[in-house]
């Protein structure tokens, strides 16, 4: 249950979407002595239920639930522009969540709007000083108490002056107690200097392409340990470790239209990134791409055929389906509930299956970013079949209990900081329906001239895009591509366009989709939402649907830099001298 990560830099999903981290699986029967900062934390668990509050309840009331999760992390950051080294730190952080719930399960201080009354998060002492972990922790439950008491007040009074709600299911709800402690994580080993050089030497590359006028390499690399008690007797802790290379690129069209490329890379350690030689491939021809992308047209709206990578494919299910099936957006006044009212009828059509399995590390051997052991209320990581054959079957639940399903399953999850929710980990996409990508092309050339267009559409890499779920607004998602071409029904060359996202409404753009290719791909990604930014994976095929919306992009008023770039050649002749 990965809780405290890097800055990202590539986003998707609701709300928002990059790559993260890699917990170890749980163990059977196993299990380690308890650590310093374990000991700590139980005790002054112990120590706050049975002092905090009062038997009498015409006093303050005892709370029925407290937990405490902490993240403890020791992490590295650089980044280079143009052959320099811009930062180079290490740091190391421990950081604590305190939840403390008072009421009953339900009906507690966290109803409706006061969700977030039960959290407490304060930075805790980087040694093993027993004293003043508990001092630390002492203070934070107490303050936490105090808010929760206050908001609990709140709720009741609310109830008595409020109509009826849609939804009258519990605030919590129950689960058995867990005990796992795994080993700790691994400590972060880094060879800095190779490393300062390797990243300063990529973003060198740049210097070729005067074009572009911003770039920046950055390497991420974190070694964390979560810990998580509670007063049901529960008590998990999970090591997760990661690297992750992220290389963006900028530049401005003539017209004033901004673009970008990303590339990603991620692995368990540093030394299992990419050696050099792939990198500086990879990095170059993003570049190049960037450039042609500069001088490419302008598409104009379109409403039609077109086929989405698998990478595309799979963010396109992450922000269409999978932000609509977390449990929370099926309760509460202010959500949509587009798939509430669907459990067990089809939403997709019957070659498609979805499910979301967090307990996979891997993906035909590439690593899953929405892998954890332990999500961040202490329940087991499960598989979760949520569409079969086109039929949806559940939600993704937390430990909020929606009108259909009452307990967690396994998908509460938050950033350091906030109240977890259900979210996505490792969203699947499955088909019974698949051809080779010749015969998804020529499907997509047929479908095309069938509708008497000139062309469909490919789109061969997306960035990021967001979900719209509450009922206050339409029901609407837009994608962001970055790779976009078009493919001529007359046999012409295929041409690389910009300026387009694709826009839409659920039901509709998932009920269009006509076929898949034969293998999926991955798209790693940090998720944000209400519940914060976590790291989440979606994997999907390539998909051809018969009709899909797109817009003209915002176009930009800037013009491109009016300076030309310094001549670096000579620029580094005079250095040399």
């Amino acid at each position: 249950m990965p809780k405290h990560h890097p800055a990202a830099t590539l986003l998707i999903t609701t709300a928002l979407l990059l790559p993260s981290a890699h917990a170890a699986e749980p163990a059977a029967k196993k299990s380690l002595p308890d650590t310093a900062l374990m000991t700590s934390l139980e005790a002054e668990l112990t120590r706050a239920m049975s002092s905090l509050g009062s038997e009498d309840p015409s006093k303050s009331p005892k709370p029925y639930f407290l937990s405490y999760a902490v993240a403890d992390a020791a992490s590295l950051t650089m980044s280079a522009q143009y052959g320099a080294l811009t930062a180079s730190n290490q740091s190391h952080t421990r950081v604590a969540d305190v939840q403390v719930r008072i009421g009953a399960p339900a009906l507690d201080n966290t109803h409706g709007d006061h969700r977030t009354s039960a959290l407490t998060t304060i930075p805790l002492p980087l040694a093993d000083d027993p004293a003043a972990l508990s001092r630390s922790l002492w203070f934070a439950t107490n303050r936490g108490y105090g808010r929760a008491l206050d908001s609990f007040l709140k709720v009741k009074t609310e109830q008595q002056v409020r109509a009826k709600e849609e939804d009258v299911s519990a605030d919590f709800s129950a689960e058995p107690a867990k005990s796992d402690l795994l080993a700790p994580a691994p400590p972060l080993t880094v060879d800095r200097a190779a490393w300062e050089t390797r990243i300063r030497d990529l973003s060198a590359l740049f210097k070729q392409f005067p074009d572009i006028f911003f770039n920046n390499v950055n390497l991420q690399a974190s070694s964390e340990t979560d810990y998580f008690v509670s007063s049901e007797g529960t008590k998990v802790s999970t090591p997760n470790h990661v690297a992750r290379l992220v290389v963006v690129a900028r530049t401005r069209a003539a017209d004033g239209m901004d673009l970008f490329r990303v590339e990603t890379f991620e692995a368990d350690e540093t030394g299992h990134l990419p050696d050099q030689k792939t990198l500086t491939e990879k990095t170059l021809a993003m570049a190049k791409n960037l450039v042609a992308l500069r001088n490419a047209p302008i598409t104009e709206p379109y409403n039609g055929p077109a086929i989405l990578s698998g990478r595309a494919s799979a963010v396109f299910f992450h922000e269409v389906l999978g932000h609509r099936l977390e449990g929370q957006r099926q309760r509460g006044d202010e959500e949509g509930q587009t798939f509430t009212r669907l459990l067990n009828k089809p939403i997709l059509p019957t070659f498609l299956s979805v499910a979301d399995d967090p307990t996979l590390s891997t993906f035909e051997g590439h690593p899953l970013s929405g892998h954890y052991a332990y999500d961040d209320e202490g329940q087991p990581a499960r598989r979760v079949d949520l569409i079969k054959d086109g039929v949806l079957e559940t939600f993704l639940m937390s430990r909020l209990p929606i009108a259909s399903f009452s307990t967690s399953n396994g998908h509460g999850r938050a950033e350091t900081g906030r109240m977890p929710t259900g979210r996505q980990g490792n969203l699947i996409v499955t088909s019974s329906k698949s051809v080779t990508d010749k015969e998804l092309r020529a499907m997509l050339v047929a479908e095309a001239r069938k509708q008497n267009k000139p062309y469909g559409l490919y789109f061969e890499d997306i960035s990021s895009g967001f979900a719209v779920t509450t009922r206050r607004s339409p029901q609407a998602f837009q994608v962001i591509p970055l790779v976009v071409y078009r493919i001529y029904v007359d046999g012409r060359p295929d041409e690389l366009v910009r300026g387009v996202s694709i826009v839409g409404t659920p039901q509709a753009a998932l009920n269009r989709i006509l076929a898949t290719n034969d293998h999926q791909d991955i798209f790693n990604g940090i998720c944000g939402a209400e519940s914060g930014s976590i790291p989440v994976s979606a994997v999907a095929p390539a998909m051809l649907v018969s009709e899909i919306e797109t817009q003209r992009q915002s176009q930009g008023t800037a013009r491109p830099p009016i300076l030309p770039p310094p001549d670096l050649t000579a620029t580094n002749e005079k250095a040399a001298h």
